[in-house]
């Protein structure tokens, strides 16, 4: 597999579709329309790159998810807003123990999972009521997943089955709903590049035919089979070597954007055909 790059988007300033201070979260809908978690409020970008819409989040967005009838899940301190395709506020989801830092959200059946960095696992809640079912990722002997970079990411595959970045351990793993560890890909090595290097590799991690990642320090982009086998190296050399916890998201065609946290950017990278 070999990827290019194609698009640049967003950028650090005040033009519409920019940022000024942050990007930290990004999703794509089942129309190929890309949502950016970024300073204070949600940024929708069709697939030319241009602004088609931009709305306010009450607290800074850390996260960004949208569901299969289009409602979109701003993941916060302490709390998800939910907004209608059209940016209205529908719902505001506050729980002080349990939603500490959202820095991620998915979607299973009738659940839906938050990942609290604050306490380092993904806790999965009933979607209509929020009653909170269970915890993923703490059944183990740190009680947590190892996120040295603050961020707890995860993405969720046809199947239903989650795939949460693990970098204090160097690997990817998969996770059933209701808890239990089904599996993981993924192992320390310093130079080969099928490997996770540093102290704690990859940061984020999408998932649609294949399983995304990205890493910092260096930065890059890598996609890899459901096996753990690397299929490439997407790109490293446009992000700024300063970067980390570089959300990832992939829509149908298989593009791949990149959020770049230092630059502010969106890198867009498609697969090449021969």
């Amino acid at each position: 597999m070999e990827y290019r790059q194609v698009r640049m988007m967003g950028g650090k300033g005040g033009a519409p579709g920019q940022f000024a201070n942050s990007l930290r979260g990004l999703a794509v809908d089942k129309h190929g329309q890309l949502y950016a978690a970024g300073d204070s409020g949600i940024t929708v970008f069709d697939k030319t790159g241009t602004v088609k819409r931009r709305w306010a989040t009450s607290r800074p967005p850390l996260s960004v998810a949208v569901t299969a009838d289009g409602a979109v899940y701003a993941g916060q301190l302490r709390q998800i807003e939910i907004f209608d395709g059209a940016g209205k506020l529908a719902d505001t989801w506050r729980d002080e123990k349990l939603l500490g830092r959202v820095t991620a959200i998915g979607f299973v059946k009738d659940g839906v999972l938050a990942g609290d960095a604050a306490d380092r696992a993904i806790r999965h809640f009933d979607r209509g009521n929020h009653e909170f079912r269970n915890n993923i990722g703490k059944d183990n002997p740190v009680h947590g997943l190892l996120i040295p970079n603050g961020v707890v990411d995860f993405a969720v595959d046809a199947h239903g089955v989650i795939h949460a970045a693990n970098p204090g351990k160097h690997r990817v793993e998969r996770y059933l709903p209701s808890g239990p560890l089904l599996g993981h890909i993924g192992r320390f090595h310093g130079t080969d590049p099928a490997g996770f290097g540093g102290c704690c590799n990859p940061t984020n991690v999408a998932v649609r035919d294949h399983i995304y990642v990205t890493e910092k320090a260096g930065p890059r982009a890598k996609v890899y089979d459901f096996e753990g086998n690397l299929q490439a190296v997407i790109a490293s050399a446009p992000f700024d070597p300063n970067c980390k916890n570089m959300s990832v998201a992939v829509d149908g065609r298989g593009v791949v954007y990149v959020a770049d946290t230092v630059k502010l950017a969106i890198f867009v990278f498609e697969p090449v055909t021969v």
